[in-house]
């Protein structure tokens, strides 16, 4: 099994962010599938499921949050709520926010990351998709929060440097947080596509988990029914708060 891959072996107790008689969301935890995937005929466990299960009746996922991403993942409770939110997702109208703890000191501090993104197909996922898709556009918003430094050597440098990133993507392209931060030269912890295979199992031994280090913190919309705005927003778990603590940050203050 691979360094950062984890397998969850009990039940996970999903919490409700919020519900309505035509939606309900979620937190996820990180390592867990949306839904059944050709990726990992291992696992037992999946957020769909335990959404029906919890909500007692048929859920429809509006989104996709990769598995080791955790945080706001949103469902509809009917098909025509599902079909009018899987337009609103496709045509990027629901604003989503992102928090990511990276490798080193981000500079500029804030900025656009304005670079296309092409999606590689998987060889198991994507078996039955015939070619490779074309570069499309992909922006993200991100802002450095904080900034730490361990004076601990690994490879040529004799401390390691992480920064704590607030990411609002305009795009909604697969992977797009993690490319674009890996763009930047900054890739996210825990990342063992386009991360660090150098600061990856240092994280994990230094910090006592493993996981990637990127957080769905909240989702801004339009109600498909009642037109108001919706906000749904979730805290750091516990894993993130343990990080926080060894990195000497406090109070950081999330958007609700």
């Amino acid at each position: 099994m691979n360094l950062l891959s984890t397998l969850i072996t009990e039940k996970p107790e999903l919490t409700i962010l919020y519900q309505d008689e035509y939606l309900v969301a979620v937190d996820k935890p990180a390592n867990l599938f949306v839904h059944r995937s050709f990726l990992d005929k291992d696992e037992r466990f999946f957020a769909l499921q335990l959404v029906r299960d919890l909500v007692g009746q048929y859920a429809y996922p509006l989104h996709r949050l990769d598995k080791p991403t955790s945080g706001v993942l949103l469902f509809a409770l009917n098909e025509d709520v599902a079909r009018q939110l899987s337009l609103d997702f496709h045509d990027n109208q629901i604003q989503k926010q992102y928090y990511a703890l990276t490798r080193g000191f981000v500079e500029p501090e804030s900025g656009t990351i304005d670079h296309p993104i092409k999606v590689k197909l998987d060889k198991i996922g994507d078996k039955f998709k015939r070619e490779e898709v074309e570069a499309k556009d992909a922006i993200t918003h991100y802002q450095c929060l904080r900034t730490a430094s361990l004076p601990i050597a690994l490879g040529r440098y004799d401390s390691v440097r992480y920064s704590l990133i607030k990411a609002k993507p305009e795009t909604g392209r697969r992977h797009q947080i993690r490319k674009h931060l890996a763009h930047l030269r900054h890739p996210i912890i825990g990342d063992i596509n386009y991360g660090d295979n150098k600061q990856n199992p240092f994280f994990a031994q230094h910090f006592g988990f493993k996981r990637l280090m990127l957080f769905a913190q909240s989702m801004q919309f339009i109600h498909p029914v009642t037109r108001e705005s919706v906000v749904i927003s979730a805290d750091f778990d516990q894993q993130w708060l343990s990080a926080f603590e060894k990195l000497g940050w406090d109070s950081i203050t999330l958007d609700h």
